[in-house]
C-alpha cells in the first residue's frame, strides 16, 4: 500500500496518520506539501489528515480545498483512487466538492475532545472491511466543527444508498441524541461518495492503533485498506 499524506499549514496529525499507515502496511507514507501539483507515482491511497489548516479561517477547510494539490486529488478520485479525510480532512473534502454536505459548529458550541463510540454500518467497503457490520468501536474525537449537515434530499440519498459508514452511538450500539456528541444530522460520523472510494470522517482512528494507547479499535480501518489494496494489486 503506497500512501500519500497531504500537509497544509496548520495540519497537525500527519505524523500520527503516517505511523498508522506504516503499522498497517509496513510502508512509509509520502508527505505531500499543499503546493505540489501532482501525487507520487503509484499512489494507492491519499489521506487528508486532521488539524487546523490555515487556522480554520473563513470556514474550516475552505482555503485548503483550493490548494494546488487538491486538483491532483480530485483527478485521482475521479479515476477511482482511494481518498480518506479525517476531521479537518473531512471538512476539506466537503469544501473541495469530493463529498456532499458541510461540517458546522458543534451543537453545544464547544470544542469536544474525548473518546466516543461509533457503529460501523457496513463491512463491504474498502474503509470498513476490517470490521463487522454493526460492530461498535471506540475512537477519539477532537473538533469544534463536526456537526455534519446537508439538505434533506442529500441525507435521504446518503441513507438510501448506504453511504453512511460510521455513526455516533452509545457503547451498546444505540444511536440516539445522547450519544450524538456534536449534533450531526442522523448522528453521522463518516460518509462515502457515490462511487465509494472517498471517505470523510470526524473521529481519529489513527490515534487508536497501538496497545500503548489502551485501545486498538482504529486499527481495523487501516488493516482493511491494506488488505483491499493488496488484493487489488
Amino acid at each position: 500500500m503506497k500512501s500519500a499524506v497531504l500537509v497544509f499549514p496548520g495540519i497537525n496529525r500527519e505524523r500520527d496518520m503516517a505511523r498508522a499507515l506504516k503499522l498497517a502496511s509496513g510502508n512509509e507514507a509520502a508527505m505531500v506539501w499543499h503546493a505540489e501539483t501532482s501525487l507520487p507515482d503509484g499512489t494507492d491511497l491519499v489521506v487528508v489528515p486532521g488539524g487546523f489548516s490555515y487556522g480554520d479561517y473563513l470556514r474550516c477547510g475552505a482555503i485548503a480545498a483550493r490548494a494546488p494539490v487538491m486538483d491532483a486529488v480530485r483527478d485521482f478520485a475521479a479515476k477511482g483512487g482511494l481518498v480518506l479525510g479525517v476531521c479537518n480532512g473531512f471538512q476539506i473534502l466537503c469544501e473541495a466538492g469530493l463529498l456532499p454536505g458541510v461540517l458546522m459548529r458543534n451543537a453545544g458550541l464547544k470544542f469536544v475532545c474525548k473518546e466516543v463510540h461509533l457503529r460501523v454500518e457496513r463491512s463491504n467497503t474498502p474503509f470498513t472491511r476490517g470490521y463487522n457490520a454493526g460492530q461498535v468501536i471506540r475512537v477519539p474525537v477532537a473538533h469544534g466543527e463536526g456537526n455534519y449537515e446537508a439538505d434533506e434530499k442529500t441525507l435521504e440519498r446518503l441513507e438510501g444508498e448506504g453511504r453512511v459508514l460510521y455513526r455516533y452511538c452509545s457503547p451498546d450500539g444505540t444511536v440516539d441524541e445522547q450519544a450524538n456528541i456534536n449534533g450531526a444530522a442522523h448522528s453521522i460520523a463518516g460518509i462515502i461518495n457515490e462511487r465509494g472510494n472517498v471517505l470523510g470522517m470526524m473521529p481519529h482512528p489513527e490515534n487508536h492503533v497501538e496497545d500503548i494507547m489502551g485501545c486498538t479499535d482504529g486499527r481495523g480501518l487501516f488493516a482493511g485498506l491494506a488488505a483491499h489494496l493488496d488484493r487489488a494489486a
